[in-house]
């Protein structure tokens, strides 16, 4: 078998729903590596929190962050390393007209900070739950332009707030809109998403379009769903997603849909 590129999302998909890679999921992507095939993370996760993920499956590959807005390897220097970035005075703008917009909460992020206007005990990691005087988002403590913002907002008023975003900054971010019970808004550099990442990673190691396989089961997945050779979404991903897929795993993130999957398609067992 030629060797492919496995393009695995984290939350929903390689992860169960305590977030945690179970040790059959782990196994089969290792096997996968030994096998000669290329196995990294593309996430829309800050490499903060998902370096862990990392670690733990010790592939020492690739990881992509901030759907596509950062491509490097964890605890190295790595000259083929970059990041994309928009400007940091977005960030200012929302932070100061929050309450009028009907935002809650603002956060932005790359490599090396993460910075929020309050702490918040929402979702855990995205949004802190403490903060440092250098880690509130002002002015002062934001000196770097981010690869990603975050932001929790009314969700009465999120149909309006994109629009705003959209009409006002339309030409430099990326507006999407989180799944699930929180209504959370994800601010990109316009053009950056996941496949951008997937491509970085096909072209650094020499892997034609066919022999991609790309896992995801959310909105922000479906550009590298599209774009993979073969795309799989997962039993529990959105309606919309599966519509896109190549093919649709037999069992959910909680059940190893991905490990099952992989395991019989690469003849792993």
């Amino acid at each position: 078998m030629e060797r492919k590129l496995i393009a695995i999302d984290l939350d929903g998909t390689t992860l169960n729903n305590e977030s945690k890679i179970s040790s059959y999921t782990k196994e089969v992507l290792q096997k996968a590596a030994q096998a000669g095939h290329i196995v990294s993370i593309v996430t829309g996760r800050p490499n903060r929190i998902s370096e862990n993920f990392y670690d733990e499956l010790n592939i020492p590959t690739p990881m992509i962050n901030f759907n596509g807005a950062l491509g490097h390897i964890p605890h190295k220097n790595w000259d083929k390393e970059y990041i994309e970035t928009f400007s940091k005075d977005i960030a200012l703008d929302l932070v100061a007209e929050k309450e009028k917009l009907g935002i809650k909460i603002v956060a932005a992020k790359s490599k090396n900070y993460a910075l929020a206007d309050q702490p918040n005990n929402i979702i855990p990691d995205f949004f802190p739950a403490t903060l440092k005087a250098n880690e509130v988002l002002n002015a002062i403590n934001l000196q770097k332009d981010p690869s990603a913002m975050t932001m929790l907002v009314d969700e009465h008023k999120l149909p309006n707030i994109v629009e705003t975003l959209k009409a006002n900054f339309g030409d430099k971010i990326t507006v999407g809109v989180w799944g699930g019970k929180n209504p959370i808004l994800e601010l990109s550099p316009k053009g950056v998403n996941k496949a951008k990442g997937v491509d970085f990673l096909a072209k650094t190691y020499n892997i034609d379009k066919k022999n991609i396989i790309a896992f995801g089961d959310e909105h922000n997945d479906a550009s590298m769903i599209d774009y993979a050779g073969w795309g799989v979404v997962m039993q529990n991903g959105t309606d919309k997603l599966k519509s896109l897929a190549n093919d649709i795993t037999e069992y959910d993130n909680e059940h190893d849909g991905l490990a099952r999957y992989l395991e019989d398609y690469l003849k792993l067992a």
